[in-house]
């Protein structure tokens, strides 16, 4: 007695019929597409066991069905892009939603490398320096009225230069007196310490810190003999040419206050109407 050979889901007979094979278990055209043939995601048809099936993300078409939503070209063996939901030839694609390069203004094809910068883009080889037209790639540059320079040109052609060391300054710098500075370079005329960012003075041209200004020019209080440097507010007492700090000008034997006060001199010292009465 021959072997039965049947469909494993209507129990048909498959001897002399097209059948498929799923899981190793045989079944009829009609009940292996009712039971697992795809929907075609264009057309809505079921795609049959004689035709091809295109998947992507869970979704299916027919060979004949799979083209761009745009054009209508077929995608068959082609790159392709899906955008909400809709696939979309390459050239589609940078057509509508690809970035335009700033330089030549054309479309940054998906897939192709490209720079950016502050919400701009450009081809690799569209982003080259405005000086001397050598791509900058990866390189450090500097953007200047809109153009981008490498920085040798940038130093060249832009850059301020140091009345100090005559050299360009790319970064930063200190303006003193309309003349540009490195920060390094702006010091003190006297120890040499940096001045950007520090309280100080100037004489004859030079910059001093405060430091150096009072050691070098600033008079000295004939009572604590400490220089009075008379800035940020500082009040002095100036009398037959000495001068005393606000808090010295005291009487010699009392240390009353004078400031404000009558006083006598004996000698070098200041006395108050009281201490001076029997001199």
């Amino acid at each position: 007695m021959t072997e039965r050979f049947d469909c494993h889901h209507c129990e048909g007979s498959l001897f002399g019929r097209k059948y498929v094979l799923r899981e190793e278990q045989p079944y009829c055209v009609a009940c292996f597409e009712d039971l697992f043939a795809s929907t075609c995601e264009e057309c809505g048809k079921l795609i049959g066991c004689d035709c091809k099936d295109l998947s992507y993300k869970d979704r299916h078409w027919h060979e004949a069905c799979f083209h761009c939503s745009r054009c209508r070209g077929s995608l068959v063996d082609k790159p392709f892009a899906a955008r909400e939901d809709q696939l979309l030839c390459t050239d589609c694609y940078s057509q509508e939603y690809s970035s335009r390069c700033q330089e030549c203004k054309k479309a940054i094809m998906p897939g192709t490398r490209k720079m950016e910068y502050r919400g701009s883009s450009w081809h690799e080889t569209c982003f080259v320096c405005h000086g001397c037209q050598l791509p900058i790639g990866t390189k450090s540059f500097i953007p200047k009225d809109g153009q981008n320079f490498c920085v040798p040109c940038y130093e060249e052609q832009h850059a301020l230069q140091c009345v100090q060391c005559q050299k360009p300054i790319t970064s930063g710098g200190v303006t003193y007196r309309e003349q540009p500075w490195h920060k390094e370079c702006f010091v003190c005329a006297a120890c040499k310490k940096p001045l950007s960012g520090q309280r100080f003075t100037s004489r004859d041209e030079f910059a001093y810190c405060l430091g150096c200004f009072c050691d070098l020019y600033a008079k000295k209080c004939a009572g604590c003999a400490n220089p009075i440097s008379g800035l940020g507010g500082t009040k002095y007492i100036s009398f037959e040419e000495r001068q005393w700090h606000n808090d010295c000008f005291n009487c010699k034997k009392c240390s009353l206050s004078l400031v404000g006060r009558g006083f006598l001199t004996e000698r070098d010292d200041i006395l108050c109407p009281d201490c001076g009465k029997d001199i």
